[in-house]
């Protein structure tokens, strides 16, 4: 059986945990077992229905690899999320692919600073992101650092 943390089911319907809390103690909704990461889980055909925007059937696998940690998968869903106006769902992700030092999440966690867009708007936060996704050769990254160079002012070979 396919089950979902709880903390994932949060950001993927934007309901609160003491609302999921309150479906399990009632039985409208099943806690599987802990995974081994002590994780509270819940049955993923129980959750999928209340996911907070439409998805594609192969979007859905890709909301199970992301909780089960990996990186590229929680970044494309962060970026979904983040297309679709769902901000704070999408920050949850792209914070997850941050921390595992994933340049595409950093230089999309950048442009969310840099808009405001869920987090309050901080220019210097969205700059420091994009510059470490620059330095892990984000092509599109980079390109945003050259853009505020100076006219003349290389940048150095890497």
């Amino acid at each position: 059986m396919d089950a979902i943390s709880l903390d994932a089911t949060i950001a993927i319907t934007a309901l609160s945990r003491r609302t999921w809390w309150r479906r399990i103690s009632q039985g409208t909704i099943n806690r599987v077992s802990d995974d081994e990461r002590g994780r509270a889980m819940l049955s993923w055909a129980e959750v999928v229905s209340h996911i907070c925007l439409p998805m594609e059937p192969d979007d859905l696998g890709f909301i199970l690899r992301a909780d089960a940690g990996q990186a590229d998968a929680q970044n494309d869903i962060g970026q979904l999320f983040s297309i679709a106006g769902k901000h704070e769902s999408a920050l949850y992700w792209l914070q997850h692919a941050v921390r595992q030092d994933h340049p595409d999440a950093m230089q999309w966690l950048g442009g969310c600073y840099l808009r405001g867009a869920g987090v309050p708007k901080d220019e210097n936060l969205g700059l420091m992101w994009i510059a470490k996704a620059a330095s892990h050769n984000h092509v599109i990254a980079q390109a945003q650092i050259d853009a505020l160079r100076p006219k003349g002012v290389k940048r150095l070979p890497t």
